[in-house]
């Protein structure tokens, strides 16, 4: 196991069954902290946060739906209630391009082949689920003084690429959203950062049957590139930091830049 950075850090990281949620909060977990895996309840979450613990590692899984205000108000009563904390929320929780259109690499359709259901599905998800998460852990980082809150973005082209419609509206507002509540929580001690992979990754959002071809045309990043940056926004070293983008792909660089 690694160095012990984030011993008593007290982590949510949703979205956490598979995907950079899953690499995340393992790379979170190897460094020290303790992390509540947070998604739709089902086997994939129980698997997960079993092999974690089997591993030795402080996991605990938490069944959460980030479009319901009640799911969300019954996972921060367990954070208060188990934990008495919330030191870091990963908003990481989103659904992709597939469920709208499968072939969405390959063949990209235009907005208005877009189901309006198809639409709301993922803009509930993907921007006000972090609304809605954010909105209620910041009572309890508010009462302690301080907290960080972690928001996942993607690649400023992805958001005005041909056939991206809803994924990249849903991005580029989580962006706005992340900005904004940089500013508003800042009296209180509370950061607010935005961290995207600099690529498409190799995740759940990408239908396995066409991953070959995908990755034909598109060079895939691995989850993993995620674990050092996310480690560090959530370390003693970005005490702070509030309002930045960081691309991971990028991050050695940003970080040179900043000393």
């Amino acid at each position: 196991m690694s160095e012990k950075k984030l011993q008593n850090i007290h982590i949510l990281v949703t979205g956490a069954s598979s995907g950079l949620g899953l690499s995340m909060a393992e790379a979170l977990l190897r460094s020290g902290a303790t992390v509540a895996l947070a998604s739709r309840p089902g086997s994939r979450l129980d698997e997960a946060v079993a092999r974690l613990t089997q591993a030795g590692y402080s996991a605990v899984g938490i069944p959460l739906d980030v479009r319901s205000e009640q799911s969300v108000d019954e996972a921060v009563q367990w954070v208060r209630r188990e934990w008495g904390k919330l030191d870091v929320l990963v908003n990481n929780a989103g659904i992709g391009m597939k469920t709208v259109n499968p072939r969405f690499l390959v063949d990209p359709q235009p907005f208005f082949k877009v189901s309006p259901e198809g639409f709301r599905n993922l803009i509930d998800t993907n921007l006000t689920g972090y609304f809605l998460v954010a909105r209620g852990v910041t009572p309890l980082m508010i009462e302690q003084g301080k907290g960080r809150i972690i928001n996942i973005s993607m690649n400023h082209e992805t958001m005005k690429r041909k056939g991206f419609v809803p994924y990249g509206p849903s991005r580029a507002a989580t962006e706005s959203l992340s900005h904004i509540m940089a500013e508003d929580l800042k009296e209180y001690g509370i950061t607010v950062n935005m961290l995207l992979p600099g690529g498409a990754t190799i995740t759940g959002m990408i239908p396995d049957e066409l991953r070959n071809e995908i990755e034909s045309k598109f060079q895939l990043l691995d989850p993993k590139v995620m674990d050092e940056p996310i480690v560090f926004l959530a370390s003693p070293r970005a005490e702070g930091i509030t309002g930045e983008r960081i691309v991971a792909a990028d991050f050695k660089k940003w970080l040179q830049e900043r000393v």
